[in-house]
């Protein structure tokens, strides 16, 4: 298999090869310029994704987080969605410690579709060890990070009658005199998910909880 450096070197050219200049240039507005693109949509990075790991495999252990590492440092944005779709794809065969990892991820390059992304990778990681759901969740929610934040709001998103509402109540609780937009919106999500599962419950939080109106639009969209 190739080193982290050459494999890192492919997706790199490869993408840039199948890039579309003028499709860049959009992409970088809607992301307000945060972020370089190579003008891939997300059906031709998915294509280009699938074959490479076809024909390279995907590494694990170490290679795996020194390439994750150096597609998060690159300038183009999906440089960053080939990271978490190698991951995602051979999460089953991940150590509880690679937690550890995706923490390092959420502060790097952070923005809600690499945030919202590596939320979801979090709920399975959780799922498969769920002891590490107090610990973890309770530093980040301490550490004031929006993002981090963000992800303790919805890493929940799909687990329906699995939630721990009393986990969710209470971290939004902790967030809701935020002004944050992210917090916000992801607390109001959080809720609007939950309500598909246990709509008495949230009806019942939102009667009892001062919340933002953004938060309470959102959180009571299904009741």
């Amino acid at each position: 298999m190739l080193t982290p450096a050459e494999y890192y070197r492919l997706v790199r050219d490869t993408f840039h090869a199948h890039g579309e200049p003028d499709t860049a240039q959009g992409q970088m507005a809607y992301m307000r310029h945060q972020f370089e693109f190579f003008g891939l949509k997300m059906p031709a990075w998915m294509a280009l994704t699938r074959e490479i790991h076809r024909t390279q495999g995907i590494p694990e252990g170490a290679a795996l987080v020194e390439l994750v590492r150096l597609c998060f440092a690159d300038e183009h944005r999906e440089m960053q969605y080939f990271a978490l779709e190698s991951i995602q794809k051979i999460q089953k065969k991940l150590e509880p410690a690679f937690i550890e990892v995706l923490d390092e991820l959420i502060g790097e390059k952070s923005w809600w579709d690499s945030v919202d992304w590596i939320a979801k990778l979090v709920g399975i990681h959780f799922r498969r060890y769920p002891e590490l759901i107090g610990p973890v969740t309770g530093r980040w929610m301490a550490s004031g990070h929006l993002w981090r934040q963000r992800v303790c709001l919805i890493f929940q998103l799909t687990y329906k009658e699995k939630t721990d509402a009393e986990l969710l109540f209470g971290y939004i609780r902790q967030v809701a005199a935020s002004k944050e937009f992210f917090l916000q919106k992801g607390a109001g999500w959080a809720l609007r998910q939950y309500a598909k599962t246990n709509p008495e419950a949230v009806r019942q939080f939102l009667d009892a909880t001062p919340v933002s109106a953004l938060t309470r639009r959102e959180g009571g969209k299904y009741l």
